[in-house]
């Protein structure tokens, strides 16, 4: 890695569909999810405008098995990754670019879409992975999954933190 140099991203805003689960031909899980985050500002006459950035997402292994199977469109969650660009061509061989984050951990927040199904305020983390052409650099899975309790120290039934 270079010295002065960070790639990180983190954002919180509103999962923008039902996540979707596949696989690789390694049998790692991979889900692509976009997320909404919105920005009010006031222009020059004193009014409110609202504006709405999408983000596409990437998660690998046990968080993106996490995503598809407790989080739904309209759950609130905070994202935090690298951001990464790929290429491919189309049909036509017009070279196409996405810039998406690859996220690294992914903790719901609560409020709306999300179905939270036993444990859903725990975050579920991956440890490694990386997105080059359709699978996670070094080819085989990577490790990560919820950990086993509060980061906090706190026990197994406290209350999650409201933001």
């Amino acid at each position: 890695m270079q010295k002065n140099s960070v790639n990180k991203a983190i954002i919180v805003g509103r999962m923008g569909q039902k996540p979707e689960l596949k696989y690789t031909p390694a049998q790692t899980a991979v889900t692509n999810i976009t997320i909404a985050t919105n920005e009010t500002r006031r222009d020059a006459s004193g009014n409110n405008i609202d504006s709405t950035e999408w983000h596409r997402v990437v998660v690998f292994g046990k968080t993106a098995e996490f995503v598809a199977n407790y989080l739904d469109k309209g759950a609130l969650i905070y994202v935090e990754g690298r951001l990464q660009t790929r290429s491919w061509e189309d049909r036509d061989g017009v070279k196409k670019y996405t810039t998406e984050i690859v996220a690294m951990t992914v903790t719901p927040l609560g409020g709306g879409g999300g179905s939270q199904q036993g444990g859903g305020s725990r975050p579920a983390q991956n440890s490694g992975g990386g997105y080059g052409g359709g699978a996670p650099s070094g080819g085989a899975p990577s490790g990560g999954s919820a950990p086993g309790g509060n980061p906090f120290g706190g026990g197994e039934d406290d209350e999650p933190l409201p933001f």
